[in-house]
């Protein structure tokens, strides 16, 4: 407890000595604003859609515990298989079972905010099996062992010459600084591994309970490639992520794309229901075509439903991870990644706090200005600096005060100001010769 002020305080510096980063993050994080900008004023119907999606979170978060239990009867329905992770580990320890039974070597995976916070990746490697992230923002990440900046865009930090420079080096040949190029190396290197891998793991935006579809937004294709070239797919979500209805899901994803990138639409929004299956033979249903043989859902809580029973903070498991808030924070505009654990900015400050501890909470939570530009960005308006307010309350009665706040609380106290300055020095220039 003694050493995380530090520790926090270290890394932003660290991370503000790093001129250049910073200034990419900046630069990205205005142009996605802009761009949503641009893309609002194409809709017509905007206000109405968002109305009707803050409708469907809320509707979602007071029913989830209903919902969970419709998920599992529609997935079970069309032939995959549920589960209801309590924790991070139960979590992991499904996926190795998976795994172990089915002797995979190598799972590829879709660009996911879930696995990132059990650490999978990490998890599977220890067990002897290789991963490899498929989104390229994720796949330059995983290769440059660095931390994600970014919900939607989780390489936003690193500069194009530092690119090129992995991707020579991987591919053994001269990659230039043309981005073209460099996408083009990741094509080549990561078609082999869609095609050899033993099972492909994916996230999910949004999943409707009444159906039992998982849906996925992309942009690059790499996330149908995983979810339909292995024999096997595991998708692994938050609880949060459960929408009633399909339609109810369709409308998540109408949204989030203007959000999270300003684009009117995403090149792909794959739905998923079930494995793979025909009756093309004598109308008899067989599972197992050309995708999948199977599917399985892990649903994840790991602290979910203790932020589901708590009035000050359940609002924030109405979030669509669309990053809209980061895009306009000031203080990730400096410092990126650096502004959280897992879960990066204000509203992934709420996050950690329920599934990764107070501790790891605390220095993102200090960071925040409270400046309300957040809930202005927010697609369902959520009261973030509220929540973070509150958050500090807490970590304050845990033993979890930054030591500049402590000092200047006590110079108060002492003194009458924060300066910890004597009374008598602070009222000298009331004794001043006006004459």
């Amino acid at each position: 407890m003694k050493n995380w002020y530090e520790i926090y305080k270290n890394t932003i510096i660290e991370t503000l000595s790093k001129e250049e980063i910073t200034k990419t993050i900046k630069k990205a994080a205005q142009k996605i604003t802009e761009n949503k900008n641009n893309a609002l004023k194409q809709i017509k119907n905007v206000e109405e859609l968002l109305k009707r999606v803050r409708e469907i979170r809320q509707n979602a978060i007071d029913r989830l515990e209903t919902l969970i239990k419709e998920v599992k009867e529609s997935i079970e329905a069309v032939g995959g298989t549920f589960y209801l992770a309590k924790t991070a580990e139960e979590a992991n320890k499904k996926v190795l079972e998976i795994c172990e039974e089915h002797e995979a070597k190598l799972v590829v995976k879709s660009k996911s905010m879930t696995t990132e916070e059990i650490s999978l990746n990490e998890y599977l490697e220890k067990h002897n099996i290789e991963v490899v992230e498929t989104d390229l923002g994720e796949f330059i990440i995983q290769q440059l062992e660095e931390k994600p900046s970014h919900f939607v865009a989780p390489a936003i930090h690193i500069p194009r010459e530092k690119i090129s420079k992995l991707f020579s080096k991987l591919m053994g040949e001269k990659i230039s600084q043309e981005i073209p190029e460099i996408t083009l190396a990741a094509r080549k290197l990561l078609r082999e591994k869609f095609i050899k891998a033993d099972i492909g793991i994916s996230g999910a935006n949004a999943i409707a309970a009444d159906t039992g579809t998982i849906f996925l937004v992309t942009n690059e294709g790499n996330g149908r490639f995983v979810t339909n070239a292995p024999p096997v797919h595991i998708c692994i979500a938050g609880i949060e992520k459960i929408n009633p209805t399909i339609e109810d899901a369709f409308i998540i994803t109408r949204i989030l794309p203007v959000y999270a990138t300003g684009q009117i639409m995403t090149s792909y929004i794959s739905l998923i229901t079930g494995p793979s299956r025909t009756a093309d033979i004598e109308f008899t249903t067989t599972i197992g075509v050309h995708g999948p043989k199977e599917l399985h859902l892990i649903l994840l809580d790991n602290g979910r439903t203790n932020m589901l029973k708590d009035p000050d903070f359940k609002e924030a498991l109405q979030c669509i991870r669309c990053g809209s808030c980061l895009n306009v924070c000031p203080v990730y505009q400096r410092i990126g990644g650096t502004y959280g654990y897992k879960y990066i900015g204000a509203i992934g400050t709420i996050y950690t706090a329920f599934t990764h501890g107070m501790e790891k909470a605390a220095g993102p939570a200090y960071t925040c200005t409270l400046c309300a530009k957040c809930t202005q960005a927010c697609p369902l308006e959520l009261n973030i600096p509220k929540m973070v307010t509150k958050l500090r309350s807490r970590l304050q009665k845990a033993g979890y005060t930054a030591p500049p706040h402590q000092k200047v609380l006590t110079n108060i106290l002492n003194t009458g100001n924060p300066f910890g300055e004597p009374k008598q020095t602070r009222t000298t220039w009331m004794k001043c010769d006006l004459q």
